[in-house]
């Protein structure tokens, strides 16, 4: 089917009155680039652009994913239909409307239906899949993505993101639907159960057992003086429980941000990984002389941070520099309190900074490697509890997303709240700051300094613009990157390893479009698609004996890549 048989389709169909209005007005081309394929489904399911169109997420398309949903559920058997599926949503613009057509298609096919009755964070979805045993969980969110965009998580029964096979079941499920206007929903939602307080309370209870040294707490708690944004999204309700049972209470909300608004006024992007989105925050902590500011994104999985320097200015820390500072400080308490176990492992992508890895390796903790995306953290674990050999202690990734605690299955950021403002009590204590804490940590370990950059390859084409390069990287099989021997290549396409002697090995990680370069310095360089938008990410990750030398070798890095890619 061509796309001017899908828009024909649609332009029959009886729409919505917003999208009946938008799709009159579009052009030629913005036709072509609003039906020419279905929005993907990617490694943490659908996310894109709110509109008309199959390249767009709406209430058809939304209707069209549960469906494929409702089929692999149907297959799974009866069970899996009694344990039903969680719904959960976020402050954007259409959630709450995406939720309840998820809610209805879901109940027409008499699948049980747990949904919240107003927003929730993605981790409070992911434990109470987990908490009420249910099949899948759905969450409605796309992140820390711009205003214009909406998405459409799947969890599995572990709460994680869904794996590989059952993203295929949808996928496939999805091209077998003929005509996503027919598509039955149960307007009486005869199967769906609203659930709010019971979950909140059990969640918030797990929250609880985050913190590693209460007697610290209760010593400082009430003095470390911080601002929290919840960025226009889920944390203002759950965070600031979660911070206040605790016992931190001295701290300011941003009031701008605290207002639930799917547009975001008040920032670009409400993402934590742009310092940019900080800045109200920090304005309000350099009024108070606050010790440090916290972030967390609209749905509540990622949290940034900035903290105060010793001349009153505020640093943004890097996902992978908050990342290292809370290894350190778990693996520290747990060794003084003799509760380091001896096969205690770290988990992480393999795009993040080798730094956290470095100082689990000084306290003998193992770091386990696996693919970009939360849902292998996950498998990780589950693998962990099933097989014994290691004890899950820390999970993250470089995107400001970190697991303290498993009874979440994805990036937890309210964990990440309690556990970030309970160090800066420590450091506090200690009469240091964060930036004194990480100095030191640099000393000891080396400087490691990170950075990501995305190319932006939209249209119709981009996705094959994207497949053409790396086809390119792999046919040039790099020798150098600026003065630097490329000793190592993995290709996770063909899950090998191939030195500069050409020995090759298998790596253990499933297969995916990723190339990985390790360099004679310990630095090393990745490319990646990225599975949620049409973006071709370029990882660099380096390490030095100063901050100053770092710098240099990210910049001269990232230079020498980007004109390879641009060529």
């Amino acid at each position: 089917m061509t796309y001017q048989d899908t828009l024909a389709r649609w332009q029959q169909a009886d729409l919505p009155a917003d999208l009946a209005a938008e799709l009159k007005q579009l052009s030629p081309a913005e036709q072509e680039d609003a039906f020419y394929q279905n929005l993907p489904f990617g490694t943490a399911g659908m996310r894109g652009q709110m509109g008309v169109g199959t390249n767009r997420i709406n209430v058809v398309m939304v209707a069209l994913v549960t469906e494929a949903l409702a089929a692999y559920i149907d297959q799974s058997g009866s069970a899996a239909k009694k344990a039903g599926v969680v719904i959960a949503f976020d402050s954007r613009q259409h959630s709450k409307e995406f939720a309840q057509v998820a809610s209805r298609v879901l109940s027409a096919h008499g699948i049980k239906v747990y949904r919240f009755s107003s927003l929730r964070p993605t981790p409070e979805l992911s434990f109470s899949v987990r908490h009420l045993k249910a099949f899948a969980g759905i969450m409605i969110t796309a992140s820390h993505n711009p205003k214009q965009d909406n998405g459409y998580k799947v969890y599995g029964a572990d709460g994680g993101q869904m794996v590989p096979q059952a993203v295929q079941a949808v996928i496939d499920g999805m091209a077998a639907v003929e005509n996503g206007f027919t598509i039955a929903q149960d307007e009486t939602e005869a199967n769906v159960q609203v659930v709010d307080d019971e979950l909140d309370n059990a969640y918030l209870a797990e929250v609880k057992t985050v913190s590693v040294d209460q007697n610290l707490i209760q010593k400082e708690g009430a003095d470390l003086k911080f601002v929290y944004t919840p960025l226009h999204g889920t944390g203002q309700y759950i965070g600031e429980k979660a911070l206040q049972q605790a016992g931190f209470t001295n701290y300011t909300i941003v009031k701008e941000q605290a207002e639930l608004d799917g547009d975001f006024k008040t920032v670009k992007k409400p993402n934590p990984e742009d310092p940019a989105a900080l800045s109200l925050a920090i304005e309000y902590a350099k009024k108070q002389a606050a010790d440090l500011v916290v972030a967390t994104d609209p749905d509540a999985d990622r949290m940034g941070a900035a903290v105060r320097l010793a001349d009153g200015s505020y640093q943004v820390l890097s996902g992978n520099q908050i990342a290292g500072l809370m290894v350190n400080y778990l693996l520290a308490a747990k060794k003084k309190n003799q509760t380091l176990p001896e096969n205690g492992a770290i988990v992480t992508s393999i795009v993040s900074s080798r730094f956290a890895s470095e100082i689990a390796k000084n306290y003998g903790v193992a770091t386990l490697d696996v693919l970009t995306g939360f849902k292998y953290i996950a498998a990780m674990i589950d693998r962990f509890e099933e097989k014994k050999d290691y004890t899950y202690l820390f999970g993250f990734e470089e995107s400001f997303g970190y697991l303290v605690k498993p009874f979440a299955h994805d990036k937890d950021a309210i964990q990440a709240l309690v556990l970030f403002a309970e160090m800066a009590a420590y450091y506090k204590e200690k009469g240091q700051s964060f930036a004194d804490g990480l100095k030191e940590l640099y000393d000891q370990y080396g400087y490691f300094e990170e950075k990501t950059v995305a190319f932006d390859f939209p249209g119709i084409n981009g996705h094959e613009e994207m497949a053409a390069l790396m086809t390119k990287f792999r046919n040039q099989k790099l020798a150098t990157v600026g003065d630097q021997l490329v000793l190592a290549t993995q290709d996770f396409a063909n899950q090998t390893q191939i030195d500069r002697a050409g020995a090759e090995k298998k790596l253990p990680q499933p297969k995916a479009n990723v190339l990985k370069y390790w360099l004679a310095d310990g630095s090393w360089i990745a490319l990646r698609p990225s599975g949620t938008e049409p973006k071709l990410k370029l990882y660099l990750g380096v390490v030095a004996d100063s901050q100053v030398e770092a710098d240099a070798k990210l910049q001269t890095f990232e230079a020498v890549m980007e004109e390879k890619i641009q060529a």
